[in-house]
């Protein structure tokens, strides 16, 4: 196959609109686009791995199919590498004024990542959009609509792409899966999904990465590749320092480094994941968040992460009085 080396992600990526899952409502609004021929301009906004480029780039293919080969007719740029003003004074408003092949009714720009932009490209931007809206129309795809100045979005339709359901990203990595001819245990399943955070191009990363190292997939080879703890660990670690044992806790906190390769970040993160579900009272989740969030902080502005994670313990350890 010509993208046999391909990631996953490009290579299983739906071709077509009516393959976009859990987004019915935009896909039925840029069907109608893709029928009339006609649209404004457009922003994609929403969570990672949600099909915001991939619906912009199967709106394209239908519309123009072949033709879209064509560099006059379509061009996709990230603007988180081409975010200065010069680019869009030059590169973006070269292709925007030329006139579109006689054979189509506009050309394609898709813009992604376009929060990346500074404020001044925006500030250009926003005049090529408008002067030149007759040759060619933009796709600017972000992940928070908000960094986007208020003329630009003035001039767009805005679409609100929402995180995939745990079902849909299922099924998706069940027929990749399959047509990659790995065994996947039910156990593996559903780690990639609770991993993926409502992320598909993040779990079919992840299926891939697992799939280097084993044909048979279970939780711990994608916990191990995700970087993720047991719950039941992590479980223990915090039940044993609410117990008040600081130097066992900080024991079975430095296997787990040793075993998974966590940073401080991930600790802080695995324990605030497990946080809620522990069979402790309100009041006592309420104080453990707290510290969670002063050591994250301490973690973020330079703090040796050894030194900081037994110093959380002990500050856990301090909280059994009240449990």
């Amino acid at each position: 196959m010509a993208f046999e080396n391909r990631p996953w992600v490009e290579k299983y990526r739906p071709r077509v609109l009516d393959e976009v899952v859990n987004q019915k409502g935009i896909i039925i609004r840029l069907k109608q686009f893709v029928k009339d021929k006609s649209m404004p301009h457009l922003i994609f906004a929403g969570p990672a791995g949600t099909g915001k480029t991939t619906s912009a780039l199967a709106m394209v293919r239908e519309m123009y199919g072949r033709k879209m080969a064509v560099n006059r007719t379509y061009l996709e740029l990230n603007a988180s590498d081409a975010r200065g003003i010069d680019v869009i004074r030059t590169y973006i408003k070269d292709f925007a004024k030329a006139r579109p092949p006689a054979d189509i009714a506009f050309k394609f720009l898709i813009l992604d990542e376009a929060d990346n932009m500074t404020a001044p490209a925006q500030q250009a931007l926003r005049r090529t959009m408008e002067k030149y809206t007759k040759n060619c129309r933009m796709v600017l795809i972000c992940n928070y609509s908000n960094k986007i100045i208020p003329p630009i979005q003035s001039r767009c339709v805005v679409f609100r792409f929402a995180s995939l359901k745990d079902v849909d990203i299922k099924n998706r990595v069940i027929y990749i899966a399959k047509q990659e001819n790995i065994t996947l245990t039910p156990g593996g399943i559903n780690a990639i999904v609770d991993v993926s955070q409502g992320d598909c191009r993040r779990a079919i990363n992840y299926l891939q990465s697992c799939g280097m190292i084993a044909k048979k997939i279970d939780q711990e080879v994608v916990l191990r590749v995700a970087g993720e703890v047991p719950s039941e660990k992590i479980n223990e670690v915090i039940n044993t320092a609410l117990q008040g044992h600081l130097q066992l806790s900080i024991k079975l906190l430095n296997d787990l480094i040793k075993d998974y390769g966590l940073s401080g970040q991930n600790i802080i993160k695995s324990i605030y994941k497990e946080l809620y579900d522990l069979d402790i009272r309100e009041e006592l989740k309420i104080e453990l968040s707290k510290l969670l969030a002063e050591f994250e902080y301490r973690l973020s502005q330079g703090g040796t992460e050894e030194i900081q994670l037994q110093a959380l313990l002990a500050k856990i350890v301090l909280l059994q009085d009240s449990k």
